[in-house]
């Protein structure tokens, strides 16, 4: 496999990187990888980062839901009763951000399509982009919807999105900045850019560590704090309006990462409890959460 460069830091080129944590690729192909930090800014990054044509085989698995849509088993079961109740939610916070207007939207990493659809019947005009061929096939068949190629991204209108949203993509990014720069140019002066990531300063990354599912390596190259998002969107003249905590990630996340550590079904009792725990932490402070969502403007002159 070829390495990205060790140095310097992909988001503020701090040269003061260091081994953090050994972990692996335990949905898949149980390949070991390193966690590595920035002292700089904190973004963690994975070490070593396949690039673009090796990342496509660790996607292509029955059980990454984002991409399949899977079913079977309660853990997928759970995940989609969630999904159903969380997609009313962004879409009524989304339109809230716009009341009475209906806009111009881009989801970048649109899956198999369920948010962009959602928001389409809500009556915005919705472009979204998805890497992978097959996830755009279940898109089609799902709701009938077309989803582009992310490349079509770079070639976008300038000034003619309302809002752009990341659900849990950025971290899969390999051109973080080249991304942004799109993102900023396409983006209208008063429209908001949406991204959610996981957050690697919360009460249940730690008590993970190197099994806290939301690292899942390789396929998430970045792994960001609040402070590193901060540092990167402040490179573009952009600034955070508002951060929301996504409260049943804490959950989700601390189950499948019981489920790495093989701890049966005591580990469903501790999952909750840690869920728990983490959300109790991120009500006193948003920024504490397990994922984090992120409202993002352009900064104003």
């Amino acid at each position: 496999m070829n390495k990205m460069p060790f140095n310097p830091c992909p988001i503020c080129n701090g040269v003061d990187i260091s081994y953090l944590i050994h972990s692996k690729d335990y949905s898949l192909t149980q390949e070991n990888f390193d966690i590595i930090q920035c002292a700089k800014c904190s973004l963690k990054y994975t070490f070593p980062i396949p690039n673009k044509v090796e990342i496509t085989p660790y996607y292509n698995f029955p059980e990454y839901i984002s991409h399949t849509d899977v079913k079977t088993g309660w853990m997928n079961k759970l995940y989609h009763s969630v999904r159903n109740y969380t997609l009313k939610q962004k879409t009524n916070w989304v339109q809230s951000l716009f009341t009475g207007h209906k806009g111009m939207l881009i989801e970048v990493g649109a899956g198999t399509g369920a948010f962009a659809n959602a928001m389409q019947v809500k009556g915005w005009h919705v472009t979204a982009l998805e890497p992978d061929v097959n996830s755009r096939l279940k898109a089609f068949e799902n709701y009938r919807i077309t989803l582009l190629p992310i490349e079509q991204l770079f070639s976008l209108p300038i000034n003619s999105q309302d809002v752009i949203t990341l659900w849990h993509v950025l971290e899969h990014v390999h051109d973080l900045k080249g991304y942004l720069a799109a993102f900023k140019s396409i983006l209208k002066t008063n429209g908001r850019l949406i991204i959610a990531v996981p957050n690697h300063t919360s009460f249940d990354a730690q008590y993970y560590n190197k099994f806290w599912a939301a690292y899942d390596v390789p396929r998430h190259l970045y792994h960001f704090s609040p402070s590193s998002m901060e540092i990167l969107l402040n490179q573009f003249d952009m600034q955070i309006v508002q951060t929301k905590p996504m409260w049943f990630d804490s959950f989700y996340v601390s189950l499948l990462s019981e489920k790495y550590k093989k701890t049966g079904y005591w580990g469903i009792l501790r999952a909750f409890v840690i869920g728990c725990i983490s959300n109790l932490k991120a009500i006193r402070d948003p920024k504490k959460a397990s994922s984090i969502i992120y409202e993002i403007k352009r900064r104003t002159q």
